[in-house]
């Protein structure tokens, strides 16, 4: 009989759980939810933050490519001028060719932009010094704008961006001969290509002494250019054809 009271209280005392693994899982499973919804929410940080390195990279890249051209860049340079350490530009970067074609894509397309804006239709009622003004305006002040534009386009030596190049040349050279038309419909398609090609290579010639200078000589090389730019094109849209 002494041993019915244990029994008694035995019964009596709270039942442990049946089983501690379930809790377990259960808590784990809660915080594995709990860690997604932060990893979750942790991503477009993270996204976040790589796109501005990236952007800060490629800022740092387009100086030093302007200040030393690309054969002479190198990706220390661009690190230092970033203010981060090699390794973090390698995180991004494999090497200096990616950063410029990477840093090219971004300019082209910036740039077919402000062709579509340089080049409308409506331009074409102006009076030419007008026309000559809508055109070349916003093309200088991207070129100005963008320095590495220019250096990469035409230093790097890279086949993609040459290729565009290329390419971005053709356009521009379509919406000329375009321009054109529009003023000598009689004019051949050869003396139409000769004539844009010229505007062209005057064009790149200028922008050249234009990008080398800054302040009132800047303006100076720009008015220089409108100014050669007229008198070409005045006496052939003048003329019923070009000659």
């Amino acid at each position: 009989m002494p041993e019915r009271p244990q029994a008694e209280n035995a019964a009596k005392a709270p039942k442990a759980p049946r089983s501690t693994a379930a809790g377990k899982a259960a808590g784990k499973a809660s915080g594995k939810a709990t860690g997604s919804a932060t990893k979750k929410a942790a991503a477009p940080r993270r996204q976040a933050r790589g796109e501005r390195r990236i952007a800060q990279l490629l800022d740092a890249a387009a100086s030093v490519f302007c200040r030393t051209g690309y054969a002479a860049a190198s990706t220390n340079a661009i690190a230092r001028e970033a203010e981060v350490s090699p390794g973090t530009l390698y995180q991004f970067f494999p090497n200096k060719e990616a950063i410029a074609v990477h840093l090219g894509d971004e300019l082209l397309r910036r740039a077919r932009d402000m062709h579509g804006q340089a080049f409308l239709p409506e331009n074409l009622d102006k009076p030419l010094p007008e026309l000559l003004d809508a055109v070349l305006d916003p093309v200088i002040a991207f070129n100005c704008e963008n320095p590495a534009f220019w250096a990469l386009m035409h230093g790097s030596g890279i086949p993609g961006i040459t290729q565009e190049r290329e390419e971005l040349h053709s356009g521009l050279l379509e919406r000329v001969q375009g321009i054109l038309r529009t003023f000598c419909p009689d004019g051949s398609p050869e003396e139409l290509t000769r004539v844009s090609g010229m505007i062209l290579g005057i064009f790149k010639a200028a922008l050249d002494l234009i990008l080398a200078s800054e302040g009132a000589e800047r303006a100076a090389y720009v008015a220089e250019l409108k100014t050669v730019l007229l008198r070409y094109l005045e006496p052939m849209l003048a003329a019923p054809h070009l000659h």
